[in-house]
């Protein structure tokens, strides 16, 4: 595991490599508004992914870099997320874009234009919890690269039945919330989610190439 900084015009930003011994795909994933790179399902790709071929970036967005309590504006996020685009693709390998959350909005915004091979949204905020009027569907379905979306069957920002059809393939985590949590009474534990979680990325990700 190594750590790098990289400068962008949103201010510095951070990446944390997990390599893989011989890489054939290149993750590059971030955070969401409400977090870091230690959420569940990201360090849990990050432990699980570089056995299978796939070397993990998990990326720091300047604001988090920074210390700061409240996340940049989409645009400003978007900047953040073009200016680490040379370090991950340094390698000379298909970078799949991906993020969680707030993270997932951006790489499906800037696939296409930083050349990305496919899009992980993990937890895509489909619509503010409550106001189902306000869709992002558009920001999915307008990824343009293959794309795969991991959502929790509770998540207040988008249950799975919510999302709209298109050329996304859709797994569910049951009972899950936003950040995938499950609750205790369910007959899944969180090892299973988490588990089932990395499951569909290592199987995904070796369907890609």
């Amino acid at each position: 595991m190594t750590t790098e900084t990289i400068g962008t015009d949103a201010g510095d930003a951070r990446i944390t490599w997990h390599p893989a011994k011989k890489a054939r795909l290149v993750l590059a994933v971030s955070h969401g508004a409400g977090g870091g790179i230690e959420a569940r399902d990201l360090r849990a790709l990050a432990g699980t992914l570089p056995a299978h071929g796939v070397s993990v970036a998990l990326v720091e967005q300047p604001w988090r870099v920074a210390g700061k309590k409240v996340a940049s504006p989409p645009k400003t996020l978007d900047v953040g997320w073009r200016g680490i685009w040379p370090a991950v693709a340094a390698p000379g390998l298909p970078v799949v874009s991906g993020g969680r959350s707030a993270g997932a909005r951006v790489a499906c915004r800037t696939a296409v234009e930083l050349g990305a091979a496919a899009v992980l949204a993990l937890s895509f905020p489909l619509h503010p919890p409550g106001r189902p009027e306000k869709s992002r569907a558009h920001e999915l379905l307008g990824s343009g690269v293959p794309t795969l979306v991991v959502q929790g069957g509770n998540d207040p920002f988008g249950k799975p039945e919510e999302f709209p059809d298109g050329a996304h393939e859709l797994v569910e985590v049951p009972y899950g919330d936003h950040g995938f949590a499950v609750p205790k009474r369910a007959d899944l534990t969180q090892e299973q989610a988490v588990t089932l979680i990395t499951d569909a990325v290592v199987k995904w990700a070796g369907s890609l190439g």
